[in-house]
């Protein structure tokens, strides 16, 4: 099922096709640079399974995003709901992963503005969010393109990371309904 379509992107639900390029990106040191450990192919596995899941209980999730025009796997682009106690939680993030190959395209951000336009316009939703550490330069610009704007007020130590952890600190972006 087709989520959204951009000039280059289709961002769909998950088929069994994109599982085995997910895992091989989820393995990728590049891509999990800034978290805590690279996935085993379970791993990966069980991620499109709560993905998945997430589309049947709240009606959104992580799009599996494709080229349109041949079809690729590059990774997803889409909503999710953090499982985490924080003082932002409870909320909708928007996150993506792609393969380091489609980096630089701009994909994040084209695939990323048009499930933000999905959240406040289809869903209805008032605020998005998106976190990630502080040397994540790449995400971070994707952000601040969509218009996110970060307070250091709400910079949080994420809780499923032990304490000294050199990942553990991470900075909030937000973004209101217009």
């Amino acid at each position: 099922m087709i989520v959204a379509k951009t000039e280059r992107l289709i961002l769909r639900r998950w088929r069994e096709s994109d599982w085995k390029p997910f895992a091989m990106l989820n393995a990728d040191a590049r891509v999990l640079e800034f978290f805590p450990r690279l996935l085993s192919a379970d791993e990966s596995d069980a991620l499109v399974n709560q993905i998945e899941a997430d589309f049947e209980q709240h009606g959104f999730g992580l799009c599996a995003a494709e080229l349109s025009h041949d079809h690729s796997f590059v990774g997803f682009i889409g909503l999710a709901v953090p499982r985490f106690p924080s003082h932002f939680t409870p909320c909708v993030e928007i996150g993506w992963r792609l393969s380091a190959a489609y980096w630089g395209q701009g994909l994040a951000t084209e695939g990323a503005r048009e499930i933000v336009r999905q959240a406040f316009d289809v869903l209805g939703l008032e605020e998005l969010v998106s976190f990630t550490v502080p040397a994540n330069v790449r995400s971070r610009r994707v952000m601040e393109k969509l218009g996110m704007t970060r307070n250091t007020a709400d910079d949080f130590d994420h809780p499923k990371l032990p304490e000294g952890h050199p990942l553990r600190r991470h900075v909030l972006y937000r973004l209101r309904r217009p």
